[in-house]
């Protein structure tokens, strides 16, 4: 993931193809073709993809916008984006900037862990997903609060033990890939950012 500080808010941008995976050592290259405009985002700038913050270290514009990032040991270990294969559909937003409108939460881009897709059903034109959460997450679940999936900001309907419940309404289907997940698949999962610091606080009051 990269390094520094720098936040996001859920709001998916744009989607990317995994052009490329060059395995080195130490890690992976990723290469993505996206329609996104790279230009604006210098060496070294960061760029979410699929929740995680990575470092842009190549980039090229034309026809079709590409950018690359290296995937090290700990992303490759933490997050869902060890198991992409070329031609795999990411998420992608770039870091929010001072003065932008915050559209969906505040969201660091360093994954809490990873989520498993449960139960998915129909309602009228959106769609209920439920997650399974690891215990990373589980204490930042709350009712009507927020949790980014994929990189993208939700709204928690339900909560039962470790699982979530979340409806993507027809924009978000429309604009990201939730729609396509079947029961079964992993997602990056980041709580609530607010939720983790009084969590921590909380616990640390608790236990001394």
């Amino acid at each position: 993931m990269a390094a520094g500080f720098f936040m996001f808010t859920g709001i998916i941008e744009a989607t990317g193809t995994v052009a490329a995976l060059d395995r080195r050592e130490g890690g992976v290259r990723l290469a993505v073709e996206t329609e996104l405009d790279v230009g604006s985002l210098p060496l070294g700038a960061s760029i979410a993809v699929d929740g995680v913050c990575l470092t842009v270290v190549e980039r090229a514009v034309g026809p079709k916008h590409r950018f690359s990032a290296d995937l090290g040991p700990e992303t490759l270990a933490r997050t869902t984006l060890g198991a992409l294969v070329p031609g795999a559909r990411v998420h992608l937003e770039r870091p929010l900037r001072l003065g932008d409108a915050l559209g969906g939460h505040l969201v660091s881009g360093h994954v809490d862990g990873v989520g498993t897709i449960t139960a998915r059903r129909t309602v009228g034109d959106a769609l209920e997903l439920e997650v399974r959460a690891p215990a990373s997450v589980v204490p930042t679940l709350v009712p009507k609060g927020s949790i980014t999936v994929a990189g993208a900001s939700l709204t928690i309907n339900t909560v039962a033990g470790d699982r979530f419940g979340v409806t993507l309404i027809p924009h978000t289907l429309a604009v990201t890939t939730l729609g396509a997940l079947d029961v079964g698949a992993s997602v990056n999962l980041e709580g609530d950012l607010i939720a983790k610091h009084v969590d921590r606080l909380v616990r640390e009051r608790i236990h001394g």
